[in-house]
């Protein structure tokens, strides 16, 4: 679903994103990790077409975003660190706006449905979206991935700033996402919820993926101590 073959994205004299080779399948979760600046969220720009390469390849489902952005995006729900909602409106009224403008036609009951399946609670759906944390915020917007069945999600730090109850809710709902068959990117600092939610997990450093781990070969604490050492070290590609 989501491929990046030998791709390079510079910004002047920076290079963003250094000979990048990935891919996410459907009923997948890749996190990444790394610190500010590694080029995490230019990965994800790139898959959004927001941004092309300088070199090599980048496809969703087959597509080029770059060449196709409306075909790519079509395939994709985006959900950003603040997931951007009409604040006069409801939950319920965000989910089903965004939905019917793309071509979804739910009753208000499965709407509903669909909110409490992301864990937004009972009766929170009839309040304005402008009295929400973040959590909830963050709800919508993975219930509006959900009610588009969209192939591939695309999450840059969605749970930046949310407690720790709020970010365990979200791994749920990311993971019932990946059962699903979604193929899903995403990127955090945190490496306790990237470990219960991923299959894979990356560890970039200054634009280079320096390590990629399937989650069922390590715990939490080697993770951990596998990212201090490319941070102490300087990265460094591995084929681990």
């Amino acid at each position: 679903m989501l491929l990046a073959a030998d791709v390079t994205k510079r910004y002047g004299p920076t290079t963003a994103v250094d000979n990048l080779n990935l891919h996410v399948d459907r009923g997948e979760v890749l996190c990444l990790l790394g610190a500010n600046g590694a080029g995490k969220t230019t990965t994800v720009r790139l898959f959004l077409g927001f941004t092309s390469p300088d070199e090599g390849e980048v496809s969703v489902d087959g597509i080029d975003p770059a060449e196709d952005p409306v075909a790519a995006r079509a395939a994709i729900a985006y959900i950003p660190e603040n997931v951007m909602l009409y604040e006069e409106l409801t939950g319920l009224e965000n989910l089903e706006l965004f939905d019917r403008m793309s071509g979804g036609r739910r009753s208000e009951a499965e709407y509903v449905d669909i909110l409490a399946a992301q864990g937004l609670p009972a009766g929170a759906e009839r309040k304005r979206v402008g009295g929400y944390s973040k959590g909830m915020r963050q709800k919508v917007g993975l219930g509006i991935a959900a009610a588009r069945q969209a192939k591939a999600l695309l999450l840059d730090e969605p749970m930046s700033g949310l407690d720790p109850s709020a970010a365990n809710e979200f791994a749920q709902a990311i993971v019932a996402e990946r059962d699903r068959g979604a193929a899903i990117l995403l990127t955090t600092h945190d490496i306790f919820r990237a470990k219960a939610m991923a299959t894979r997990i990356g560890i970039m450093h200054s634009g280079v993926l320096a390590e990629l781990l399937d989650v069922r070969d390590v715990d939490a604490n080697e993770i951990e101590r596998i990212y201090l050492s490319h941070m102490q070290a300087g990265g460094g590609a591995s084929d681990r």
